[in-house]
């Protein structure tokens, strides 16, 4: 299966809005007790997460997975630090590219693929303001044109 490819339990639009995303990359999430019952159910909030390398392992910041309704007291903490599941050259390679100014990694979307919890993360280039005006101009001439389009085939 190519990259991305699964059940999607929750994407980041903002991401796309906010960054360049240059790269991606499939990775592996730990989960603990009742957490991917909740992923499952798609209770989870990928709006301010990032990715960061520490002690050369890969972290997920600032996910959000509530907590889980039948869990008592197996139920985990919504804002843990959970551990991303990637290869060392892989790690290696996003150490040394998000050591230039302007990279950080950010989580793209989440997905379930054979059974498993996956996050798909890209390398992004934090856009300015112009670029994001820009953007948006190149999206409402491309949706004027496609309506105009539409329009002419009835």
């Amino acid at each position: 299966m190519p990259k991305g490819e699964g059940k999607v339990v929750a994407q980041n639009k903002k991401a796309t809005h906010d960054f360049f995303i240059e790269e991606t990359y499939e990775a592996g999430i730990v989960l603990q007790g009742t957490e991917i019952k909740s992923v499952r159910a798609g209770k989870l909030n990928l709006k301010d997460s990032y990715a960061r390398v520490f002690n050369g392992e890969m972290y997920l910041y600032n996910l959000h997975i509530s907590p889980y309704e039948q869990g008592n007291r197996y139920n985990h903490e919504p804002l843990r630090t959970r551990k991303l599941l990637l290869h060392k050259k892989q790690i290696a390679n996003l150490i040394g590219v998000t050591k230039e100014e302007g990279y950080t990694i950010v989580p793209l979307k989440i997905y379930l693929k054979n059974g498993f919890a996956k996050v798909l993360i890209g390398l992004g280039k934090g856009k300015k303001n112009y670029d994001k005006r820009e953007d948006l101009k190149k999206k409402e001439a491309k949706r004027d044109i496609e309506r105009a389009f539409r329009e002419r085939q009835k």
